[in-house]
């Protein structure tokens, strides 16, 4: 069938024609769930599907999700199932597959066999290794639907979808206040516990965000980054500026009731 491709003829329909290259450089690429491979061509990229979809036989009774081999239909079917049967040997973790178990096992031996080429960090996860290759290629492929704004990592993603859809999925505890964010919510817990990890090193004194003592640092450094556009006065934090300016517009927040 004309309209077939393998994917080797999809690879060097590319490589013979270097134009078509330099094209494919400037548009939006497309990554296959299967086997990762990318493709800057819609067409070839749906052809290069099919080829997954002709070879999947086994399929799973619970979802309908269907696998080359029956191997794969059996580790998918411990997320069904909820079986682990590889357990961590340090800390008696149990994972649904060995792979899983064997990425554990480098949180214990310290091991991170990959590299990356441009700055020699290392890494345990070669998903990890991908995600920070993108901070030297500037390569974002995940785009939000909505606004159409590009991010590096699908995390990233996932979070700025909230901003979108307004979830909410991580209460706290204490007063049932929720946030977007885990690091919000770990950032509002310090209310409640009194926490102040951050130190100034100038005056030991102690705050429970980080922006509260860079605030701060800035009665050590004389630095006053905000200015007013109406008389050059600066400020070192926004607030007292914002407040400043009700001198120029006349505003009065507080009225009498």
């Amino acid at each position: 069938d004309s309209s077939r491709m393998s994917e080797s003829e999809c690879d060097s329909d590319i490589r013979k024609n270097p134009k078509k290259a330099a094209l494919v450089k400037k548009r939006k690429c497309c990554i296959c769930k299967e086997c990762g491979k990318r493709f800057c061509n819609k067409s070839l990229f749906r052809i290069h599907v099919r080829i997954h979809a002709e070879n999947k036989r086994f399929s799973c009774k619970e979802c309908d999700k269907s696998f080359n081999y029956t191997s794969n239909l059996k580790k998918h079917m411990r997320t069904h199932t909820g079986e682990k049967p590889f357990s961590c040997k340090q800390c008696k973790k149990r994972f649904n597959q060995i792979s899983h178990l064997k990425t554990h096992m480098r949180t214990h031996t310290g091991e991170k066999p990959f590299s990356c080429k441009e700055c020699k960090r290392c890494f345990n996860q070669i998903s990890h290794l991908e995600r920070h290759i993108r901070s030297h290629t500037g390569e974002k492929p995940f785009s939000c639907k909505e606004c159409d704004k590009d991010f590096g990592d699908i995390s990233n993603l996932q979070t700025h979808m909230r901003s979108h859809t307004g979830e909410k999925p991580f209460p706290c505890k204490e007063c049932q206040k929720s946030f977007a964010q885990i690091s919000s919510l770990k950032t509002h817990m310090r209310i409640h516990t009194g926490e102040k990890p951050f130190t100034c090193e100038e005056c030991d004194k102690r705050f429970s965000t980080v922006s509260s003592l860079k605030t701060h640092m800035r009665t050590h450094t004389g630095e006053k980054p905000f200015s007013c556009k109406e008389c050059k006065k600066r400020f070192r934090q926004l607030s007292n500026l914002q407040a400043h300016m009700r001198s120029h517009t006349g505003e009065k927040n507080f009225s009498c009731k």
